[in-house]
């Protein structure tokens, strides 16, 4: 199949880049002025928040503030992820433009992150899709350990096919794909898609690859190739893996940007200010900068 002549790139920054950030709690205003300047960058769709009790996730606890800080601007969706109805009652509050519940391929990861089966935890979140769709907001489902899993190893692609359909049965309008721990390969990107786009639209999966292992750019290359045309990314890579200390998490959206350029896919998002947003992100964290390109901009300048 040939490329997709346009890809929307999901930006993950400021939810799933910074939940695991360590240290103090990131003030509001630094998280408000990382979206924004996403969405200057020309990013459509940005996950703003996640609506969680911050005795779990302290970072998140001001998703309500984030939301009403933020300068909205038109044409960008702004989303939050929802783990339970008390979760999507507080986005409800925030005026969100969509909202996500998360969901894995595999049994123990499922037990060990929310003690529940994977049939439960699809219980669990039928009644803020219930909600939601009375709301008329979206739902975005989040499938992880779709490539591996720090507990069981290899995850069978009919798994990960059982539970997207189930996802996409329940109402959420599109499917986000998790190699949470970075551990596909363009092979077994391209298997484990293939047996999900059997029960579930390729125009409604997105590719949400991490780079643990540095793969994330040939998996999404990969699976570029089959139809995907919705990318999720993090700016500078924000976001490490909680599985591998030290490593990289979220595959770059600079990285990402770099090769739909590259190919002559249209993205809406202007290069020169994304790795200009990395930058000032890095420079208010007193981090490291994961992006590729972030980097390589950075050396040119200095040289």
């Amino acid at each position: 199949m040939a490329f997709p002549k346009q890809v929307r790139l999901v930006e993950m920054s400021p939810r799933d880049g910074l939940q695991n950030e360590p240290g103090p709690v990131i003030a509001t205003a630094i998280k408000t002025g990382l979206i924004n300047r996403l969405a200057d960058s020309g990013l459509s769709h940005i996950e703003a928040a996640s609506f969680v009790s911050p005795k779990w996730v302290p970072q998140m606890g001001d998703a309500a503030e984030v939301m009403a800080g933020i300068n909205r601007k038109a044409g960008v969706r702004y989303s939050a992820l929802t783990p339970n109805l008390k979760g999507f009652e507080g986005a409800l509050a925030a005026k969100v433009d969509e909202v996500a519940v998360f969901g894995a391929a595999s049994e123990s990861f499922t037990k060990k992150n929310i003690n529940c089966t994977i049939a439960e935890s699809l219980e669990r979140f039928a009644p803020v899709v219930e909600e939601a769709r009375k709301q008329g907001i979206p739902v975005r489902g989040y499938v992880s350990t779709v490539m591996g899993c720090p507990y069981e190893g290899d995850i069978a692609p009919e798994q990960v096919a059982t539970v997207a359909k189930a996802l996409y049965e329940m109402g959420c309008h599109e499917i986000s794909l998790g190699d949470t721990i970075g551990v596909g390969t363009p092979i077994k990107a391209k298997r484990m898609l293939e047996a999900v786009a059997a029960h579930v639209p390729m125009e409604k999966l997105a590719a949400h690859f991490h780079d643990t292992y540095g793969q994330a750019l040939a998996n999404l290359y990969a699976v570029l190739e089959e139809g995907v045309s919705v990318i999720d990314a993090s700016v500078a890579g924000l976001g490490g893996c909680p599985y591998a200390k030290g490593a990289s998490g979220n595959v770059a959206t600079e990285d990402v940007l770099y090769l739909l350029n590259g190919l002559g896919i249209e993205t809406g998002v202007d290069l020169e200010k994304l790795v200009a947003t990395g930058d000032w992100i890095c420079n208010q964290l007193n981090r490291h900068n994961g992006s590729k390109v972030g980097q390589a901009t950075d050396c040119q300048a200095g040289s």
